[in-house]
């Protein structure tokens, strides 16, 4: 550690959790981010100004105004721009710090390439939306061993779990034991977010990646929060030797098999088809309006309109897009909009 570093970090290196050993491996050390909004955003800056050396960020998405609310490495300008969120990212992270080597990867993580991607870093960093790509990233990091954090927010709740591949529950494991509530029905688009609960997660996250970093250890217990109503708890998650993943290593996401099935559909669409899904439109009706989106429905599908899309959901999970021939797009508004 030169001079400069020692001043930059000295507040950071006087906590004796870290100290100038910790700092000194902080230094050497490197994350992979996947997703970069409201907690994405956060914990890339937490643990640029912390001393991380190489940061990776991977995002499928596009700065707009609405962001501004919780995302906070993005400006107006960048909204404007309509500039991908990984290259605004990595444009303010270098501002923060030169030295930190910041790589932005504008591309959605599928089975394809997440072991390409997510391999080659010490950790990886949860900034995403849906549980679909949280357990490619789970099978990814228990096939390659690599530890990483959960961590997740919608309205004024949120929750983050360390997974150790090998010593630790993973998310499968946390799925399975019935305590997946938060984000898999309700997103941030149809029941809000406080900026506040965004930071914390990424607080809780940013701390736990700096343990782990610096050879503190994963604490193996899901955080759970709500900030609204002053409510903080923590529960000791165990692994379960039956589990798919970490258990008997059948890693279904990450070989395609239970990824939702996508096709081209017509000229201008694309299908969405979430298999072993069923929906209830009547719920997805009430979180929509609440929300502000207009929709029509007759009891077996239901239809509203974001932007320049129509879309055409049905109880069976599948979903129609049109305004799109992307299927990253359609993918990016399942989650936002029906959740996954």
């Amino acid at each position: 550690m030169n001079p400069d570093q020692k001043e930059r970090f000295s507040r950071q290196i006087l906590f004796a959790g870290i100290g100038e050993e910790g700092q000194n491996k902080l230094l050497d050390s490197s994350a992979v981010l996947v997703g970069c909004g409201a907690i994405g955003t956060a914990v890339a800056n937490l643990m640029v100004r912390a001393g991380l050396r190489r940061l990776r960020i991977i995002d499928r998405d596009f700065v707009e105004v609405s962001n501004l609310q919780r995302q906070t490495l993005f400006e107006e300008s960048d909204a404007l721009e309509k500039l991908p969120k990984a290259i605004a990212a990595e444009r303010r992270l270098k501002a923060i710090d030169s030295s930190c080597a910041v790589e932005a990867v504008v591309a959605d993580l599928t089975p394809q390439n997440a072991v390409g991607l997510l391999g080659g870093s010490q950790i990886i960093l949860d900034g995403t939306d849906n549980f679909e790509t949280r357990l490619l990233m789970n099978d990814v990091a228990i096939q390659l061993g690599l530890p990483w954090i959960y961590a997740a927010a919608v309205g004024s709740a949120g929750v983050s779990l360390s997974i150790v591949p090998g010593r630790t529950a993973c998310l499968a494991c946390l799925m399975a034991d019935g305590r997946d509530a938060l984000g898999t029905e309700e997103t941030c688009e149809t029941a809000g977010i406080l900026n506040t609960a965004a930071t914390v997660a990424a607080s809780i996250e940013a701390t736990e990646a700096m343990r782990l970093l610096t050879g503190g250890g994963a604490s193996a217990r899901l955080v759970s929060f709500d900030v609204w109503r002053g409510e903080y708890r923590a529960i000791q998650v165990e692994r379960d030797p039956r589990c798919p993943a970490c258990g008997r290593r059948e890693f279904r996401y990450l070989s395609g098999e239970a990824q939702p099935h996508v096709t081209m559909c017509g000229r201008d669409s694309v299908q969405i088809h979430a298999s072993r899904r069923r929906l209830d439109l009547r719920e997805l009706n009430q979180r929509l309006v609440a929300a502000g989106t207009q929709s029509q429905g007759n009891g077996f599908l239901l239809q509203f309109r974001v932007n320049s899309y129509q879309i055409t959901v049905f109880e069976d999970g599948r979903a129609i897009f049109k305004g799109t021939k992307d299927p990253a797009v359609a993918r990016s508004l399942y989650a936002r909009y029906i959740g996954s």
